[in-house]
């Protein structure tokens, strides 16, 4: 079921890939999915308009010096012309393939007539994607929704304009832009968009779990599945997610043990990237999302309580309470066996 497939010169053996996610898919996010299994991943993504690049927010996203090939950089705008000088850019900073997030529902983006708002101007796409594609001589893919809502699923005819176009693959969020985020992800268009073109297609949305990987790859007949919301605080679903596909197993979560030490990494990467301050914010996330994972029953004292966490204000207090905080679920487990 898992097969490999190209972008460019650019070989994906493992078609279970991350997806783009603003505030979340940094670099020290993607690297640790890479570890668990990734075989694809994006960075968030950036303005097209590269006056705005001198920020901190942008110079740490358009971080990706130290990462594994390939290296892909998502770009969001709406002019033609910017999109391309962005792509460009991109390149020079060591770029390996460029993403074009026609995807994005959020408001701001969207009111910018960006992200999926470009769903509503077929004519705008296939100007824009015909730019970025001439600009750049490394492959360009494109991230985007089955279409604006649900009377104008316009994701086919968008995926015949984006291959016409020299898009090299293609994502295909299962919503439309009206939808945002809000009930269940279809996968009727992307099956659809699957049959239209003849690029690898990526399916994406609601992918929380092996089995439900297995039934959109089945349902959909893509060439792989994007996991986004799914890697919250699992950065092991990758591996789960191919191994059960592969061997129709499953494989047990980490230990509490193992937990504690993947999130130590994961928080020491963020403080090491972004610096203390920045990286305790970012830390906070992500503690949260990790503990999601586990069941109420593991909370009993209040000093170990999750929401204290946020309260830390030093890396070595946050360790400290990451140490502490499994160290009892530990101390559990011996009791119970």
């Amino acid at each position: 079921m898992l097969k490999p497939f190209s972008i460019g010169p650019h070989l994906i053996s493992t078609p279970v890939a991350l997806a783009p996610m603003v505030g979340v898919t940094d670099s020290p996010f993607r690297q640790l999915c890479r570890q668990w299994g990734a075989g694809h991943v994006v960075s968030e993504m950036v303005a097209s308009d590269v006056r705005l690049w001198q920020s901190r927010k942008s110079s740490t996203r358009l971080d990706y010096s130290d990462e594994l090939e390939p290296r892909t950089v998502q770009i969001v705008g709406y002019d033609p012309q910017m999109m391309a000088a962005a792509a460009r850019a991109c390149v020079d900073l060591g770029a390996q393939i460029v993403d074009i997030n026609m995807g994005c529902p959020a408001k701001k983006v969207c009111n910018r007539l960006a992200g999926s708002a470009l769903l509503q101007d077929e004519a705008l796409v296939a100007e824009i994607l015909t730019n970025v594609v001439d600009a750049v001589a490394v492959p360009v893919t494109l991230k985007t929704r089955t279409g604006w809502d649900t009377d104008n699923r316009n994701g086919v005819k968008i995926a015949r304009i984006a291959e016409d176009c020299g898009i090299q693959m293609l994502v295909m969020h299962g919503r439309t832009r009206a939808d945002k985020y809000m009930g269940e992800a279809e996968y009727d268009t992307i099956a659809a968009v699957k049959q239209a073109v003849k690029i690898p297609v990526l399916a994406n949305g609601d992918i929380g779990s092996a089995e439900k990987a297995e039934k959109v790859l089945v349902h959909t007949g893509c060439d792989g599945i994007m996991i986004g919301r799914g890697a919250h605080g699992r950065p092991w679903i990758f591996r789960d997610i191919i191994h059960f596909l592969r061997t129709r197993e499953h494989l047990s979560p980490p230990t509490p043990a193992e937990t504690a030490l993947i999130i130590k990494g994961h928080l020491e990467a963020l403080y090491a990237f972004y610096g203390e301050l920045q990286g305790l914010r970012f830390a906070r996330k992500h503690f949260g999302w990790y503990v999601e994972q586990l069941p109420p029953s593991c909370f009993p004292d209040i000093a170990t309580n999750p929401r204290w966490f946020n309260k830390l204000e030093s890396p070595a207090q946050q360790l400290a309470f990451v140490r502490d905080f499994f160290g009892q679920l530990i101390d559990g487990e011996v009791r119970a066996a």
